[in-house]
């Protein structure tokens, strides 16, 4: 059986940016910290991780402020309080095409710069 990481179609990177999401029933944002990213989603770490199924709008800038990344995301999986990192993996569901393009440019930049 493959690992995660073998099963993974887009590659990840690490990611530390401050990420703010919100259910469909709740009006403030929530704000965590998204541990890396990739072209079909990313992880957030959490310690309220919602549940697995659930549909969330994010939002991210960049460091710069500049551009507003947002969209509609589904959790995919749910690692709970307790586990070395906890969170949850955000599947993207909906980005407009300017944001999916920043995205996979951010990673490519990204997996540039490792070793």
């Amino acid at each position: 059986m493959k690992s995660g990481r073998d099963r993974r179609t887009h590659p990840r990177v690490a990611l530390h940016m401050l990420v703010q999401f919100r259910l469909e029933t709740m009006e403030d944002f929530l704000a965590q910290y998204a541990g890396n990213i990739s072209a079909g989603g990313m992880f957030i770490r959490s310690n309220e991780p919602r549940e697995s199924g659930s549909l969330i709008y994010l939002q991210f800038r960049l460091k710069s402020g500049e551009k507003l990344i947002e969209g509609l995301g589904r959790v995919v999986h749910v690692n709970p309080v307790g586990h070395e990192e906890p969170g949850m993996g955000v599947e993207f569901v909906n980005l407009d095409p300017e944001s999916v393009t920043l995205i996979e440019r951010i990673v490519q930049e990204r997996i540039g710069d490792e070793p």
